[in-house]
Formats: C-alpha cells, sequence, structure tokens
C-alpha cells in the first residue's frame, strides 16, 4: 500500500523490479537515473557487494505529478538476483504498489526466470498476498543479443495471463523508459482508488486536473 504523508500531503508509490540475477533489474535504474531531469529524481541509492552485484536493494526515488492533492514520488526498488538472499527480497516486496519482472531473455537463463517467477509468487503468499492482485509488467530484457528465447515462449511459460510486456535492452535504455510508464499506467489506478476510495467526493475535481505525470 502507498505510503502517506497527510502532514506534507505526500504520496509514496512503490514499484520493484524483481527478477534472476544479472537480468538488468539495476541497469533500468540506473538509465533511468542517467536520462530524467535531474530536479525530478532523487540520488540512486545502490547497495552492492565487491562484485557491485546487489545484495539488498537498489532505490531511485523520481516525481511523477499528483494524485488528488497528494504530490506523488514513485519509489523505485530493486531486489538482489542471487537466490541465497532470499529473506531481502521478501523484505524490499513488503508494501509494493507495482512489479516489474525483468526478465533475461538468453536461452540459458530460461530456467532461471521460471523459478525467480514462482519464487516470487510464493514471497508474495507468504505475506498472504496474491500476485494476481498486484499490478504487474513484464520486460523481456537484452534482446539486443544473441541466442534469445522467442517472445512467445516467454510469454507462454511467464505470462499466461497475457499481461502488459515489453522488449527491452536496458543497457542502452531500450524499453526502460516504456516499461516504467507502462507499470505506472496500470498502478496509479489502483493507488488512486485504494487512497481516495473514501474520499472521492473530497477530491474529485483536483484529481481530474492534476493527475499523476511520469517523465
Amino acid at each position: 500500500m502507498a505510503f502517506i504523508n497527510y502532514t506534507t500531503n505526500t504520496l509514496t508509490v512503490k514499484i520493484v523490479y524483481y527478477g534472476p540475477g544479472l537480468s538488468g533489474k539495476t541497469t533500468n535504474l540506473r538509465y533511468i537515473h542517467q536520462k530524467i531531469d535531474p530536479a525530478a529524481r532523487g540520488e540512486l541509492i545502490s547497495l552492492e557487494n565487491e562484485q557491485e552485484r546487489t545484495y539488498f536493494f537498489d532505490l531511485l526515488p523520481i516525481k511523477a505529478g499528483y494524485i488528488g492533492f497528494f504530490k506523488v514520488t514513485f519509489q523505485l526498488m530493486t531486489v538482489p538476483g542471487q537466490v541465497y538472499y532470499e529473506a531481502s527480497r521478501k523484505n524490499v516486496l513488503i508494501g509494493t504498489d507495482g512489479i516489474v519482472f525483468v526478465a533475461d531473455s538468453q536461452v540459458p537463463l530460461l530456467d532461471a526466470n521460471l523459478e525467480c517467477f514462482e519464487g516470487l509468487r510464493r514471497n508474495f503468499q507468504d505475506q498472504k498476498v496474491d500476485l494476481v492482485q498486484v499490478p504487474l509488467v513484464f520486460q523481456f530484457n537484452k534482446r539486443d543479443l544473441d541466442n534469445l528465447i522467442p517472445v512467445e515462449t516467454l510469454n507462454n511459460l511467464l505470462n499466461p495471463r497475457h499481461l502488459p510486456f515489453l522488449e527491452a535492452a536496458a543497457l542502452t535504455g531500450r524499453g526502460v523508459f516504456e516499461t516504467l510508464k507502462e507499470i505506472a499506467r496500470i498502478t496509479v489506478p489502483r493507488v488512486r482508488e485504494k487512497v481516495l476510495g473514501h474520499r472521492v467526493d473530497e477530491y474529485t475535481v483536483a484529481t481530474e486536473k492534476r493527475d499523476v505525470e511520469l517523465i
């Protein structure tokens, strides 16, 4: 659930990039940090080990307009890809408003993608959250490389519900902002409903005039 600060009229929406190790989660955040207007973003925080592998999370806050009278910040986070940081993955998922699943498109990584997605489902179940109820976008990353899994195969195995998906090459920026905009598009209405649902009359006018605009 999005975090609301009624004192400052701010709303923080948590988007988590989830996927197997080295699939490109951190690369997505780094590209966004590099290319977005500095006035619209905070500092990129990365907790990495000596091999530059994320061992807890990456965090990038970006400003994203308004929901009602609330100033919105998207808190973009990644989980560590390595299996032995499973406890960190679970902690990062707490309070998630939307998920970007970053799949590695290379053929040898097919099983890793499937295992990681099942881990995502299991981690939400441990929190008594049904993944079906969480806004989710698939990013099929590394489409600029050779020996790739066909997109149709990735969708059949990972995305049988036909949720939004995008092809990407995060290292060059292909599909990065498109992915961010898509997860924002499907997450914001649910957050708006949760936040304003019991106060719709008070905020309807402001919501119509100043809704979230991302990038």
